[in-house]
């Protein structure tokens, strides 16, 4: 079996990883991949961008590819499941229709009113001085989000009026282009956030292990919003009972909703939830693909071929797929950044470190190039540094040796990721 993998993040790098795990899967091919699948088992880059769709077609047609696995939201987004469905190849990911739950959080908000699902009450504004007026009327601490693609930083969680209205009109002035036409002010949830990644068939939709993700750029979840620093699966603040509720509330009701506009949504289904005290689990927003770096905890735990699941999913038989099994450990990943990541970085700095890191974890790269026999950094996330362990503390605790063995200038990492599964020293 040949597989597409469409990206370059450490997300593709995990879903390469996994695949080639598998004996039926002879050749994994990463359009356009980066330093770490470059040299990965049974991978060849092909130097594509995720939204040549034209190109990427054709290479999957010349090399007889099986499958596409599409890992970034942006070529979703733009229609890549419903152009290369029109030349027969099967795809995992959803089509340009089903990605607007997270291409539009207006649209993923009026969806989840339509369906019921527990969500923060919200409103959606083009006007930055009628968005100003709901602000003041509602107080603070308040949330406010570009409705499009802001790669993971279009949202503020503002505790002050000047934070929320600053941040409502740097949306709306341009700064994350056309993904800041319009904003959509909620309500903030207290609670624990979770993710949970489900699979899809659009009639059957199966959750995976649940995660946490830790978002905000500076220990103990300080400053602006990344694309995400961490991640541990899975984690104890969904309990079995909840995973069900979630199932039953959120995620058959979302698939139902889906498929009353006609939209039928094959891939992944991830719920950003807030695991709040008082009312339950509540939706934060939804994605149309695997998690970044949520992937990289979920995916090594994984026992069941990661092939079967896709393909069931494509093929529309995720209901006749055997229980999904899973290693009866846990995952922590840490995030290795660029200093100065999610603003303003420098790229292109020679990496060391990475096999003797690779000899006690799994090292998934994201911002990376092969530059000769060299790997540089090239991008704001640069590495995911991926441990398994019988306990939290263990995997964590491999993890970080692993990332204390690389080094690389500016490097930057969070030293508290999985702080609220830690047990005290």
């Amino acid at each position: 079996m040949k597989v597409l993998i469409v990206g370059n993040g450490g997300r593709e790098h995990a879903i390469a990883w996994t695949l080639a795990q598998s004996q039926p899967i002879e050749a994994i091919y990463c359009a356009p991949g980066n330093g770490g699948t470059a040299s990965a088992p049974k991978c060849e880059n092909l130097p594509i961008a995720v939204t040549a769709f034209e190109a990427i077609a054709a290479q999957a047609q010349a090399k007889a590819v099986d499958l596409v696995v599409v890992g970034p939201e942006v070529p979703l987004a733009a229609g890549i499941t419903d152009y290369l469905q029109a030349k027969g190849i099967t795809v995992f990911g959803p089509t340009q229709a089903g990605a607007q739950i997270e291409a539009s959080k207006a649209w993923a908000k009026d969806l989840m009113v339509e369906a019921g699902i527990p969500t923060a009450a919200s409103e959606t504004f083009t006007d930055p001085e009628a968005a100003i007026a709901y602000i003041k009327a509602q107080g603070t601490p308040i949330v406010v989000k570009a409705d499009g693609l802001a790669a993971g930083k279009g949202v503020t969680v503002a505790r002050s009026e000047d934070e929320a209205i600053a941040a409502v009109r740097d949306a709306l002035s341009g700064r994350f282009g056309a993904a800041g036409h319009q904003v959509v002010i909620e309500e903030y949830l207290q609670g624990q956030e979770a993710s949970v990644l489900a699979v899809t068939d659009g009639r059957t939709i199966r959750p995976l292990l649940p995660a946490q993700d830790h978002k905000p750029i500076g220990e103990g979840d300080a400053g602006p919003n990344t694309g995400g620093m961490g991640a541990y699966a899975p984690t104890p603040v969904v309990s079995d009972a909840q995973l069900k509720q979630i199932q039953q509330d959120i995620l058959e009701p979302a698939i139902a909703a889906l498929q009353q506009r006609g939209i039928d949504y094959r891939g992944v289904l991830y719920a950003g939830l807030m695991m709040t005290l008082e009312d339950g689990p509540k939706v934060i927003e939804f994605n149309c693909r695997f998690g970044d770096p949520e992937t990289q905890v979920v995916l090594p735990l994984l026992e069941t071929p990661l092939e079967e699941i896709l393909l069931a999913c494509c093929q529309q038989r995720l209901g006749e797929l055997a229980p999904i099994v899973w290693k009866p450990q846990a995952a922590a990943c840490i995030i290795l950044a660029a200093g100065g990541y999610p603003d303003a970085y420098k790229s292109g700095y020679p990496i060391s470190g990475l096999d003797t890191a690779g000899e006690t974890a799994l090292v998934f790269h994201a911002g990376t190039e092969a530059e000769n026999s060299q790997i540089v950094t090239a991008g704001g996330r640069v590495l995911g540094v991926t441990a398994l362990g019988a306990t939290f503390d263990a995997a964590i605790a491999q993890a970080y040796g692993a990332v204390d063995q690389i080094q690389f200038t500016d490097q930057y990492c969070r030293r508290d990721i999985g702080y609220r599964v830690r047990q005290p020293q």
